[in-house]
């Protein structure tokens, strides 16, 4: 039955269950659970209380009066009797409540919050056939249980096909570290170290590196010996990662193993010289491992950032499709690997993963791989999709995950208010100002140049100094700008700031030398009202460059007044409407949910942001909406 299946996948083990039902089919299953040895609760009417299966039954509930609808029909009723007598799993027979889908959820999400309380909160709920962050919620109360059910259940059958889920203890503000292990068909096995894995977004990994700043050798070694113990016992063979979280003392908690190949292996073959995927083929051919566990090396240091086609200003990551409009791996620096699957031209759907590939760099030192990652995304090109790299940029480069200052809580803790994206010091302005002037002079110079023969002379326009305006936010910034050869000097907010390039104006990338330091700026789009958005450390900045007279004038331009984002809820993401749980009419809480909307097997509950009535809902269940779709209006 549905509700007998869907409660025995929270727990596959049991001694008691309640038959929600009466007559025959009641006494049947009743005779097959004492086979079994297990107890049985029998459910009645008043007036049936002396029916055969009631005294077959070991225990027994009066759950109404003789009308269906207030006894066998009676759902709380019946899940107070669960409540009560402690029965572990329901079988519901046929008829009643057999195929009621909302007493199978109920049935599903009670014995979740029993679990819970007899853990003890907080707990972490998560897909059993899952991974990659989908289908994991935690929970500190019962509230929070029951919603982290439903999503989770939902997303888990989504993601893998498979809604059974584990709940367990969760351990808050601890290191996420791995260990990658390797065994053969012959009872060899090897651990190959560490990666660290703590920084996360929804439970889900963003930055990985190997080996980790906090173990030392003897913490090391004993994760590895277990890890290699634990695929010995259960007789693996192949590559596999046991995973860890790590408390402040340097106790380590088995939390799974996943036996497959990792997103993150690439950190681990640079590290140990090994193909992990070669390593693998050979044991599924049956070779026997030609490695001893002495013979496995950490040269030097590796980092991965997973470089997603996501909005990392919404929830540090909600999905962005589209096409690759341009695309530009950084392949031409040194000791930088990527591993991806698209090209220029690719599409990004709501339907997949939004990874768009493994950004790995690597060196003798820690530091090194930082400074090369850092160069790497300046250098990565990617047009058409909304992309994480501006986060990407700022966590590697934050003193807090320098210094090794981590844990799985690093985003929230470092970013409580959200992702704002980088915060410019006085010179990062000023170098910004500054560089955004030099290009727009730049651009004008090179729009006067005419090649070929002209019917009309046409009279040069000789000048090498410029008094400009650039409005940066709400800011407003008067400069002044001297151009000799490639070099520009600029004066801008009381300082001298000397920009160096000889920049191509049709390449997205824009190396610069900012009083004599180099560094890489992408213009990502400039339009004829001097309008210039510039990448400058991982961060998208729209600048606009006016000559002062322009300025003036523009001044002088009505503002366009903002929307009223209270009364009108739009979709934050393309995806597709899983739920709807408002109409016309009906009155809403602030903070209660609206509908629900997935993208990428991932799905977001959607809220009211103030008390209002329903004035209009514009989607329903399994339509697809895009970003900034109009879903409801509020009077």
């Amino acid at each position: 039955s549905l509700s007998l299946s869907l409660s025995l996948s929270l727990s596959q083990t049991f001694d008691k269950i309640l038959i929600a039902n009466r007559g025959e089919i009641a006494c049947r299953v009743i005779k097959t659970c004492k086979k079994m040895g297990i107890k049985t609760v029998a459910v009645h009417s008043d007036v049936d209380s002396s029916a055969v299966h009631v005294k077959m039954a070991d225990e027994a509930i009066c759950v109404g009066p003789a009308p269906t609808n207030k006894s066998y029909l009676n759902m709380d009723a019946i899940m107070n009797a669960i409540r009560t007598t402690g029965a572990q799993a329901v079988h519901p027979g046929y008829g009643f409540l057999s195929e009621n889908k909302e007493f199978a959820k109920r049935l599903t999400a009670d014995e979740a919050v029993q679990i819970a309380q007899d853990i003890g909160y907080p707990v972490m709920i998560k897909a059993s056939a899952g991974g990659g962050g989908k289908g994991m919620r935690i929970a500190w109360n019962e509230e929070e249980t029951r919603e982290g059910f439903r999503f989770s259940s939902q997303e888990a059958a989504s993601s893998f096909g498979d809604d059974r889920l584990l709940i367990e203890k969760y351990i808050d503000n601890p290191r996420h570290i791995e260990i990658q292990v390797l065994a053969d068909k012959h009872g060899n096995a090897l651990w190959l170290n560490e990666r660290e894995c703590s920084i996360q977004r929804r439970n889900q990994k963003v930055v990985e590196e190997a080996p980790s700043t906090f173990l030392d050798g003897e913490t090391r070694r004993a994760m590895g010996e277990q890890a290699v113990q634990l695929a010995k016992a259960v007789q693996y063979s192949s590559a596999g990662t046991v995973e860890f979280l790590v408390d402040s003392g340097k106790n380590f908690y088995f939390l799974e193993m996943n036996t497959r190949l990792q997103v993150e292996h690439p950190i681990t073959e640079c590290i140990t010289g090994l193909d992990l995927v070669e390593q693998m083929i050979r044991v599924a051919k049956g070779y026997h491992l030609h490695l001893k566990q002495e013979d496995i090396p950490i040269n030097g240091w590796a980092i991965e950032s997973r470089v997603y086609a996501e909005d990392p200003y919404k929830s540090f990551g909600l999905p962005s499709i589209g096409r690759l409009s341009q695309y530009q791996e950084p392949l031409n620096l040194s000791k930088v690997r990527v591993d991806s699957g698209i090209q220029e031209g690719s599409d990004i759907s709501i339907y997949y993963d939004p990874m768009i590939s493994k950004l790995v760099t690597y060196g003798a030192s820690r530091a090194e791989a930082l400074s090369r990652m850092e160069e790497a995304l300046d250098n990565y090109v990617i047009r058409g999709v909304t992309h994480n790299i501006p986060l990407l940029r700022e966590i590697i480069s934050h003193p807090r995950f320098i210094s090794g200052d981590i844990s799985t809580n690093f985003l929230p803790e470092v970013y409580p208010d959200g992702f704002k994206g980088h915060q410019l010091d006085a010179n990062q302005r000023r170098e910004l100002l500054a560089s955004a002037a030099a290009l727009h002079v730049s651009a004008q110079l090179r729009s006067q140049n005419v090649h070929g023969p002209l019917r009309v002379a046409s009279v040069p326009v000789q000048s090498n100094h410029w008094e400009l305006c650039v409005e940066l936010g709400n800011e407003r910034h008067q400069l002044e700008i001297k151009k000799t050869g490639t070099t520009y000097k600029v004066e801008v907010d009381g300082g001298q700031v000397e920009v160096c390039s000889s920049w191509n104006l049709a390449s997205p990338l824009l190396p610069l030398t900012i009083n004599g330091t180099e560094c890489m700026m992408q213009c990502v789009s400039r339009d004829a009202s001097g309008v210039i958005v510039l990448q400058f450390m991982g961060t998208l900045f729209r600048v606009r460059v006016l000559s002062r007279l322009a300025s003036q004038l523009n001044s002088h331009m009505p503002e366009k007044v903002p929307e009223d984002t209270s009364s009108i809820l739009r979709s934050p993401m393309p995806g597709t409407v899983v739920a709807v749980s408002v109409k016309p009419g009906d009155t809403v809480a602030e903070g209660q949910e609206i509908c629900v909307i997935e993208a990428m097997k991932m799905q977001n509950s959607l809220a009211a942001a103030k008390q209002a009535k329903v004035k209009s809902v514009h989607c329903k269940s399994g339509e697809t909406v895009g970003e900034g779709d109009l879903l409801v209006e509020l009077e």
